[in-house]
């Protein structure tokens, strides 16, 4: 008498749990997983790690968080946004948010930032440590937009902060504040 040593090894239940009661239909489905998972990582969401102080204290030093690629597909970058910049090669970026958009002008007049002459209101900043940056008015170019970090504490020249052409912003930084970053305690 005969036996399958296949199923003396294994209960019937578990090999369809495992593999499923198609093997070929179940590789087809991890490619289609693998593949979509490729996707998303490369295409759709990026991850950024934090490195240094100029986005504190909105986005923590050495946290991770992902940029959205297709955030601007249908719309334009607006006033506001943390978005990333590639900045030196392909996997160099920069997190900064946009104040001034294209045709507009910018001045830092003391710390208080001015957009066509008007006081531009910046909820985000923080409001222990005021800034005395004084930068003259700066026009945008027509696919132009002002990016600085929101830690304006630091030394105005020791910023990475300026005009950055749209073709460089790779997409909006997801609202995931201080995702995986160290605890204080670890510091």
């Amino acid at each position: 008498m005969a036996t399958d040593s296949n199923h003396s090894r294994f209960p019937r239940w578990l090999r369809i749990l495992t593999i499923g009661r198609n093997p070929r239909l179940t590789l087809i489905r991890i490619a289609v997983l693998i593949g979509l998972v490729f996707l998303m990582r490369e295409l759709v969401l990026i991850p950024i790690r934090i490195v240094g102080p100029s986005m504190m204290p909105t986005y923590q030093e050495r946290g991770i968080n992902f940029v959205n690629r297709l955030a601007y597909l249908r719309a334009e970058p607006q006033r506001g946004d943390v978005v990333a910049i590639r900045y030196a090669g392909e996997h160099r970026m920069l997190m900064k948010r946009i104040l001034a958009l294209p045709g507009e002008t910018i001045e830092f007049r003391n710390g208080q930032v001015f957009i066509n002459d008007k006081p531009l209101p910046e909820p985000y900043l923080a409001k222990d440590y005021p800034s005395t940056w004084t930068i003259p008015p700066q026009q945008m170019g027509p696919d132009r937009y002002y990016v600085v970090g929101d830690n304006r504490t630091m030394p105005e020249r020791q910023h990475v902060k300026g005009a950055a052409a749209r073709e460089r912003i790779v997409g909006k930084v997801l609202l995931c504040k201080n995702l995986f970053a160290p605890s204080p305690s670890r510091r």
